[in-house]
């Protein structure tokens, strides 16, 4: 990105209402009236929950022509839909900051800027708490080890005052995300986790502070500052590492976007250059791309002949080679030689930009898991408050010393962080983890029904086999012993021949013998037929359909095994080629895994019934379906439906979009067509079937996951409150409780980003 188009964040917001600019944070769609609207990604910062989150969406609706605004607390991303003819982003970003929060526009370069903001503040807010806890430990311990009359009562008084002076920086700064968040929910009459923790922690510095200065007063002689420091210092450490797992998730988004480079060299029309920004191209414009620089846009070879590394969206290492008329892909590498270009797509119809858009759009999402945590939360927290104004009622009769403390027991213990963290913590960082890998999730709810799935459909071609074939077998006819040609002379003299065609046929002939050269003369290609050409000696050649080469061959019993494709001169066939579809490399293996781990396997082909089973049989499936027409294959995974069975469909082409929406779970080929990608719940970009054992695997121990965390908050909660209640749990203690569950659940959670076991 040029620092002519940037938008740091201190720059005036009208900059961002250019339509340039625009640009690089807002796609326009039609909306239900057809009208033209503009949707618009926020990077957001200030929001620590599902509470927060609702504050903004409110800010964001109040704006005249927002149509549409959703937030995702576990990405702090903000999608909004809104009309132009009303309003513009710059005043999507001035209500955001009017609620109390801060945004920008979601790219590259303001996005990062940000983040290294809210990490510095995080870092300073907690090495402030965790410093100012240490020092208040060392001064609280002699209060704790000393026996009765061995610490004289102005020391007491005197290290309680150090404490009281070492917890303001801890109230007044570290605690400062607390209050503004417990301040700006109820602000909105809300209720978020803010509010018990910021009522803990004041209830425990006003009390303390009286028990200070005033040790026969009402609040008596005990102080807990060093409940409190731990209680903050813990919990903002727990908070530092839910951000470094959101940021690190956005920086593998923007790691992918940074590969497009900051300008691209324009060629006019008079054959001169200019220097562009990379948003200025659009489609039609002819670009020129030195060595050693990424393709700016989508775009077709023009002239030169080059290498590209496409490891970023294929993620294999070795260079492409690319010649005249062949696609390139935005973000790839150009290595041999500088080439002419013509750009295709740009910007977000990019197919790199395609990619980063699915995953983003998975990470907004709020999981089914999550979504149920979300309406339990508030409920929850009311519950809360009200024990905590029950439990000083009770211990204010009995013991009315001990009822304050009881009280902010009950609210720190309590907090429902690891609770709210359990889901989306895990299955962000599981998709994180299987973008990292290949698999491009567009729902996170895909993972959980991924692991219910009891039968896998699979369309076959550029499924489970490549779109290309391969030469299995070539058979020698009586003409060949007169012509003394022996298998590899054949198959030599056809694969040159057959170089002349972009039939699939012959590109899988000629690819079985590369770089053999005859000099052909009145090369001619006849649809259905085949190809007719004269050798040097004049002698004419045919390479195709049997009864063309060789009538009489074709009815002998020889021709009664099929060859596909046939070689003859002067009307003699002299060799038969046969083919069979290439399997996808690792695609038996992956399937022998799924059934072995109780999953039923179909097979979807529009193929002939004995060419299915064939294919079929090479992979281990036994139930196939044939002759499938885009409705065959519908009507298939409806009856299995029908049967109470969860499914999944994997496919790749247009006719399999039906499907792929029907099914409960859909994965697409990163190579298939676009209709059928988009409609996908994943997508399988190396188009590799491991992939999709890799995120049944991902997927099973992300679920199990969840759970441990679901349960572990619940045991928690179910132990904790009642000690508290009961005078058992110290406030020091219930805040260390609270920060060890809250870093639990999340050091769990980041367990599903790893690579699962086979």
């Amino acid at each position: 990105m040029t620092a002519a188009t940037a938008v740091p964040a201190s720059a005036p917001l009208e900059v961002v209402d250019d339509p340039v600019e625009q640009g690089r944070f807002t796609q326009w769609v039609a909306g239900p009236d057809g009208a033209r609207l503009g949707e618009s990604s926020l990077q957001l910062s200030g929001l620590y929950c599902a509470a927060c989150a609702g504050v903004i969406e409110h800010a964001l609706r109040s704006v005249g022509g927002v149509h549409e605004a959703h937030v995702a607390a576990a990405t702090q991303r903000a999608t909004v839909r809104w009309d132009p003819r009303h309003t513009r982003p710059s005043a999507l970003i001035q209500a955001v900051r009017r609620a109390g929060y801060d945004a920008v526009p979601d790219a590259a370069a303001p996005a990062r800027a940000l983040r290294r903001a809210e990490h510095r503040r995080a870092l300073w807010r907690l090495f402030v708490a965790a410093f100012c806890m240490m020092q208040v430990m060392m001064l609280a311990t002699p209060s704790y080890v000393a026996g009765p009359g061995d610490l004289a009562p102005d020391m007491a008084r005197l290290l309680n005052w150090g404490s009281w002076v070492l917890s303001l920086p801890v109230l007044l700064f570290s605690s400062g995300p607390f209050f503004a968040g417990a301040w700006r929910a109820l602000r909105q009459r809300r209720i978020s986790m803010d509010v018990p923790v910021a009522l803990g922690v004041a209830i425990t510095f006003v009390a303390s502070t009286g028990a200070t200065f005033d040790p026969a007063g009402p609040f008596g002689h005990e102080v807990f500052f060093d409940s409190l420091t731990m209680f903050v210092a813990f919990l903002l450490g727990a908070r530092y590492l839910e951000l470094l797992a959101r940021h690190r998730a956005a920086e593998s988004l923007e790691s992918a976007l940074a590969a497009l480079p900051e300008t691209a060299w324009r060629v006019a029309d008079d054959g001169s250059t200019e220097a562009v920004s990379v948003h200025r191209l659009r489609a039609g414009d002819r670009v020129r791309v030195p060595v050693g620089q990424a393709f700016p846009a989508d775009a077709v070879l023009l002239e030169g002949t080059t290498r590209a590394d496409e490891a970023l969206l294929s993620g294999e290492s070795m260079p492409v080679d690319k010649r005249a008329g062949d696609l390139l892909v935005a973000g790839s590498v150009n290595l041999g030689a500088p080439v002419l270009a013509r750009v295709l797509r740009v910007g977000g119809d990019t197919r790199l930009a395609a990619i980063v858009s699915m995953m983003k759009s998975a990470l907004d999402q709020r999981p089914a898991a999550a979504r149920l945590a979300d309406r339990w939360a508030p409920p929850f927290l009311w519950v809360v408050l009200l024990l905590a104004a029950a439990a000083a009622a009770v211990w204010s009769v009995y013991d009315p010393p001990r009822a304050l403390w009881v009280a902010v027991s009950v609210l720190i213990v309590t907090c429902p962080c690891a609770l709210s963290l359990a889901a989306p913590a895990t299955l962000v960082a599981a998709a994180r983890g299987l973008a990292g890998r290949g698999v491009l999730l567009q729902r996170l709810d895909a993972l959980e029904a991924l692991t219910g799935v009891q039968r896998i459909f699979l369309d076959k071609t550029g499924t489970l086999t490549e779109d290309r074939l391969q030469l299995r077998a070539t058979r020698l006819l009586p003409a060949a012993a007169d012509l003394a040609l022996d298998e590899a002379a054949a198959v030599a003299q056809a694969a040159s021949l057959a170089g002349w065609s972009t039939h699939p046929l012959s590109l899988a002939l000629a690819a079985a013998a590369p770089g053999q050269s005859v000099a052909w003369s009145d090369v001619q290609e006849l649809p259905g037929q085949g190809l007719q050409a004269t050798d040097a000696r004049g002698r004419p050649w045919r390479l195709g359909a049997s009864r063309w080469v060789d009538e009489s061959a074709a009815r002998s019993a020889a021709a009664a095994e099929g060859a596909a494709v046939w070689l003859g001169v002067d009307g003699r066939a002299v060799a038969a080629f046969e083919f069979d579809e290439v399997l996808r490399e690792g695609a038996a293996e992956a399937l022998q895994a799924l059934r072995a781990g109780g999953l039923q396997l179909t097979l979807l082909s529009g193929d002939m019934p004995g060419r299915a089973q064939a294919l079929a049989a090479r992979v281990g499936i036994t139930d196939v379906v044939a002759r499938a027409t885009p409705e065959a294959k519908l009507a298939a995974v409806a009856a299995a439906q029908a049967r109470g069975e969860r499914v999944a469909m994997v496919g790749d082409g247009i006719n399999d979009a039906p499907v792929l929406a029907r099914a409960d779970v859909s994965l697409a080929m990163g190579q298939g067509a676009l209709v059928a990608r988009s409609g996908a719940d994943a997508v399988l970009v190396h188009d590799r079937l491991a992939d999709l054992l890799d995120a049944r695997r991902t997927a099973q121990r992300a679920v199990r996951i969840v759970r441990q965390n679901f349960f572990w908050a619940a045991a928690y909660n179910a132990s904790a409150i009642p000690m508290a209640l009961a005078g058992w749990l110290p406030p020091w203690a219930a805040g260390l409780g609270m920060a060890l569950s809250s870093l639990l659940v999340i050091g769990n959670a980041l367990r599903a980003a790893r690579a699962p076991a086979a």
